[in-house]
């Protein structure tokens, strides 16, 4: 028989997982029992497609899957074997036939090799395919709203899931206080806030990317008073002042919560965390999203994409509603009102197909509206004033806006009422205490609630509006409008947004705090190269049009010279991103600058430009333009070519500036004999083939290169009837780079309506009559292979000529415009100041933890003492040293514990568990005695009866050895005489001693006997019984069972048994009867073949009972 061992074992890279099952984004298994999927060498395939058990169905030292238990089920673990035997060993006697599972692939390993490995290498494959501890698998999102962030993650096991916090929470306050030396962050930064409101930092990420001008910052300082703002001399931003030497710059701050968030998924994830989406405001202009890669960087976090809180919450919509998602276009309103801000998104939804995974769905940001100060908090700053005017009124001796704590609590209730009154029709405000011992209570109704913020009620309809505008749609293609956001639970907003959109109702189908983190993080695990989702096309948009802006001398009809102005779009208003596009300058032959700046923002409102900052984003000044035509004067120049990128975060960059030029060289042919001339023109009398491929190769490389010019021609018609001779041309980069699936409908798109073409074409006619000429006369030359002979096809062949292009590379120089990024030394003395910051807060928690351990022990340890177990082990000489040594070290803990370092702590207690030790092991080797002895007497037992059992067996039906018999007798007989002996010497010893019989003794001893019991049984329960002949009065009966077993089915006995129990040949009958023959062919068929192992098998079953 041969045995077969099967491992299953996931590859040694990391493992790509299959998240979203049909109809649901959950992770699925590929045979419903959590089996493992290897895939074949070569393949780009990574790992396993399921995560049902992971890790537990790898099988460790010990552990094997038996035959009887077939696959096991979800979850289940893999059942240990009783006794220590190798794992080669151990399966070899177990496995009876390979575990299946299907559809997957297994590696066998055949049990007539297994004597030539040796058993070291089963370990070293086992420890190569398990995937290493240090592998950080898991992802996670950072949904950053104004108030609070939401984190998520997905790792082997754990497939989108919200990260709890340190008190169990759900979302974690974005708020930080700067102690002198502690950081708290959370909840307990929210209560450090109410008692020292001047160190606790929130909604600072208005502040992100501003000028210290800009209105934003000087609404925060209204709002919060207490912090002291200064500016950064070199980038005119804002730093918040807590003291001469804590002083931190917004993107600091931010870095300080981005590693916190880290912090909280690491511990949730049990590995660590690298990799990040995390969400930004739509409204985030450039400058705001460099500010929040730069805190992610100085946070040690790989951003994987900046994505738009509106479109990962609709990517949340659509992933649990896959199934909807058809190809009619579903239009769906997102309107999301939070704590600082409201956005309002129309996004449509339907399935598109693909180049490479067939039929998807897709969802398209269409239109955005938003209001950067309407929200939450400023409904809770309205309804705090009023209290502030309520308790002045109540005690008008005191005013409560000079105390910044008192005005703290105010805020804090004000945020609890406006909740209570979202779902009550009035409420008490009551705060204990609020200013000099002063108790505050009054009653606040809804309506008056309302009346404070009806002004901030009449904005609710203007994002619906501008999103509205910018998608080019009404209200009637709207098919449904949901909900999103802390604040849209005030009945009046929904009120009022019902009439607005003039629906039935409002959905509330989605999880309004959370469904921009799940989506985000979803986003995370498509991205990350870990695991493996179901495709969603994400066609997101940039709200803010992005143009150039260039000046170039132009020459007026009376032949004087003038500056012109021009202007080209390079990413319009919601163009679909990432993108890229370059831009071609044809009229520069020396040295020249560019600006990009933002593009018509007239769509703002005036409020909103001053809060949007500096228009323009960057000066382009470009060196060696001059140098380059001087080097290649020969060659037709094709203009200078700026290639930009709008990368997934939204964020522009311009890769490259190139100078392309041209020139036609012709294909000289190389000197041919006068044989192969001859030979060349005898075949071409017969066909012609040579010289008819090589112009048909020449022609193919002509039409791709005239293809390619005329496709950036057609889209380089994007300019005003101002731009003559092509100035400026813009298109979109070819075949640069591989672009995501939507990229070739974002092309198609990206192409302007005719009536744009018309305005702003390019007139390039002087260029392509010559290419179109050259081409037509090449097109010519190779229509006529068949009509001209051979020799006219010679004469045209040197003539074949191919266009040779040459790129020169262009120095760049870039000046920011808007808001200065950070230096690299700037950016790395952040980074070292956060790093030092949070090495401070674990060296402060591993002294807390020393001196709490500390404390503890000893509190234990003298209870301890008085304890009977402890009492009845030690002498009153040994308590009393340890009770005054536990003193002493209380009493230093009292006066000197406070400034004692971390290493004085851990030493302090190190002493005190070594003078301790010895009693605590008497203690503990007492306690496990009862049942250490327990379990031997009851393997003693067990196997003494075995073995008289055994040797009780007929000598016909015996499968042990006497030699294997005697090995089993003898530790029987070795393990009772240790046990006496051992027993006798320890119960002459006082229990004051160390003792004699040792708890890891009798575990050795159990697990010597229990693997000597064990192989015996293992080889019991497979070994089959030898076949027995049958004494029958006739030699037909006789010749029925003289049927010899498969060789299949012998079973190989002892040596020294081989003749006895060998069965004896009995000849078939000569004459039988008709019906006996009809019976011996059917025994011996092939379908009867396993009713004659019934009776082996029942013989089996017997003897087992029997054993």
């Amino acid at each position: 028989m041969q045995w077969l061992l099967t491992l299953h074992l996931p590859p040694v890279h990391s493992s790509r997982v299959a998240l979203g099952g049909e109809g649901h984004p959950w992770p699925t298994c590929a045979n419903g029992v959590g089996a493992f999927h290897v895939p074949p060498s070569g393949s780009s395939e990574r790992g396993p497609i399921g995560l049902v058990g992971y890790p537990d169905w790898l099988a460790a030292p010990g552990s094997v899957c038996r035959s009887n238990e077939l696959a096991p089920r979800p979850g289940q673990r893999l059942r240990e074997t009783p006794g220590p035997l190798p794992l080669m060993e151990q399966a070899a006697e177990e496995l009876a036939q390979p575990v299946r599972l299907s559809r997957s692939k297994i590696l066998t390993v055949s049990m007539a090799r297994m004597t030539q490995v040796p058993l070291w290498s089963l370990t070293f494959l086992l420890l190569a395919y398990l995937p290493s501890e240090t592998d950080a698998l898991a992802v996670m999102s950072v949904d950053l709203g104004s108030e609070s962030m939401k984190i998520a993650i997905v790792k082997p096991g754990v497939p989108m899931e919200i990260v709890l916090n340190k008190e169990s929470h759900r979302k974690t306050p974005v708020t930080v206080a700067l102690k002198e030396n502690e950081r708290l962050f959370g909840d307990s930064a929210v209560g450090m806030s109410i008692k020292n409101p001047k160190i606790a930092l929130r909604y600072f990420q208005d502040l992100l990317g501003k000028h210290i001008d800009n209105p934003q910052v000087t609404l925060y300082r209204w709002r919060f008073p207490q912090h002291e703002l200064v500016k950064d001399e070199r980038r005119q931003t804002v730093i918040f002042k807590l003291s001469h030497e804590m002083q931190y710059s917004p993107e600091e701050i931010l870095g300080m919560v981005l590693n916190y968030s880290r912090g909280l998924a690491e511990e949730f994830a049990e590995q660590p965390v690298k990799d990040a989406v995390i969400t930004v405001p739509v409204y985030f202009n450039q400058a705001e999203r460099r500010a929040v890669l730069h805190a992610a960087q100085m946070a040690d976090l790989k951003v994987l994409q900046l994505i738009n809180d509106n479109t990962a919450v609709a990517l949340n919509y659509g992933v649990f509603r896959r199934k909807d998602i058809n190809a009619t276009a579903q239009n769906i309103m997102f309107y999301d009102m939070g704590a600082g801000s409201t956005v309002c998104t129309i996004v449509t939804y339907q399935t598109v197909k693909t180049k490479d995974s067939g039929t998807q769905p897709q969802l398209q940001i269409r239109g955005v509206g938003f209001d950067r100060t309407l929200g939450g908090l400023e409904m809770e700053h309205r309804l705090r004033d009023y209290l502030v005017k309520l308790f002045n009124k109540q005690q008008p001796s005191k005013d409560v806006r000079q105390n910044l704590r008192a005005m703290a609590k105010l805020l804090k209730e004000a945020n609890r009422l406006k909740t209570i009154l979202s779902a009550n029709v009035d409420h008490v405000a009551q705060i204990e205490g609020l200013l000099d011992d002063v108790d505050f209570k009054a009653k606040v109704s809804r309506q008056e609630f309302e009346n404070l913020c009806s002004d901030l009620f009449q904005r609710v309809p203007g994002p619906v509006l501008q999103a509205l505008s910018s998608a080019e749609m009404n209200l009637d293609e709207i098919d449904q409008v949901i909900l999103v956001g802390g604040a849209t639970r005030v009945p009046k907003v929904q009120e009022i947004l019902l009439k607005a959109v003039g629906k039935d109702e409002l959905g509330k189908n989605i999880n309004a705090d959370e469904a921009a983190a799940m989506g985000a993080v979803y986003q995370a695990a498509a991205l990350s190269k870990a695991f493996k989702v179901k495709p969603f096309i994400v066609r997101d948009a940039a709200i803010f049009p992005i143009q150039v802006e260039f000046t170039r001398e132009v020459e007026e009809e009376d032949k004087s010279k003038s500056l012109k102005h021009n202007k080209r779009i390079l990413f319009q208003r919601m163009a679909p991103y990432p993108q890229r596009k370059v831009i071609t300058f044809n009229r520069y032959t020396d040295d020249f600058e560019f600006y990009v700046n933002y593009g018509d923002l007239a769509f703002l409102s005036q409020d909103d430009l001053r809060a949007f900052g500096s228009l323009n984003l960057t000066i382009v000044r470009l060196r060696g333009v001059g140098d380059s035509f001087r080097k290649h004067s020969d060659y037709e120049s094709k203009g200078i070519k700026a290639h930009f990128n709008m990368d997934e975060s939204g964020v522009l960059s311009l890769d490259r500036v190139e100078s392309v030029f041209e020139t036609v060289v012709e294909d000289k042919p190389e000197e041919e004999s006068t044989l192969t001339k001859l030979g060349n023109t005898i075949s071409s009398l017969f066909g012609g083939g040579g010289p008819t491929l090589e112009t048909g190769e020449n022609l193919t490389e002509t039409v791709q290169e005239e293809e390619e010019s005329q496709a950036e021609t057609g889209k380089e018609q994007g300019e005003k009837p101002d731009q003559k001779e092509g100035e400026g041309t813009v298109s979109e980069e070819q075949g640069e780079e591989k672009q995501q699936p939507s990229s070739m409908q974002d092309k198609a798109e990206a192409v302007p309506p005719e009536a744009e073409r018309q305005e702003e074409g390019e007139k390039t006619a002087s260029q392509d009559p010559k290419e179109k000429e050259e081409s037509g006369k090449e097109e010519e030359m190779s229509k006529s292979p068949g009509d001209s002979t051979a020799t006219k096809v010679e004469e045209k062949k040197p003539k074949a000529s191919k266009k040779q292009k040459l790129v020169d590379e262009i120095s760049v120089e870039l000046g920011v415009s808007d808001v200065l990024d950070l230096l690299e030394e700037e950016l790395k003395s952040s980074v070292k100041k956060l790093q030092d910051l949070t090495v401070r807060d674990l060296e402060k928690q591993e002294r807390e933890k020393s001196a709490n351990s500390l404390e503890a022990f000893i509190f234990e340890t003298k209870d301890k003492l008085y304890q009977e177990e402890y009492q009845f082990v030690s002498t009153e000489e040994q308590r009393e040293e340890i009770s005054r040594k536990l003193s002493e070290a209380s009493n230093w803990m009292e006066e000197e514990g406070y400034r004692a370092t971390t290493k004085e702590l851990k030493e302090k207690l190190s002493e005190l568990k070594k003078l301790c030790r010895s009693l605590f092991f008497r203690v503990e080797e007492r306690r496990k005695w009862p049942d250490r002895l327990n379990a031997l007497e009851n393997l003693l037992n067990h196997s003494s009866i075995f073995l008289k059992g055994a040797r009780m067996l007929p000598e016909a039906d015996q499968i042990f050895t006497e030699v294997e018999l005697s090995t089993l007798e003898k530790a029987i007989n070795e393990t009772v005489i240790w046990k006496n002996e051992t027993l006798a010497e320890q119960n002459k010893l006082p229990p004051t001693e160390k003792p004699t019989l040792l708890s890891k003794d009798i575990e050795l001893k159990i697990a010597a006997l229990d693997r000597e019991v064990q192989y015996l049984l293992n080889k019991a329960k497979f070994a089959k019984p030898r076949p027995k002949k049958e004494k029958n009065t006739t030699k037909t009966d006789s010749g029925k069972n003289a049927t010899a077993p498969p060789d299949s089915e012998k079973v190989i006995p002892p040596k020294e048994e081989k003749g006895e129990d060998k069965p004896e040949d009995v000849s078939p009958v000569r004459e039988p009867p008709i019906v006996e023959e009809a019976t011996l062919g059917d025994q011996s068929g092939p379908d009867t073949e396993p009713e004659s192992e019934k009776p082996d098998a029942r013989e089996e079953s017997r003897t087992n009972d029997e054993l």
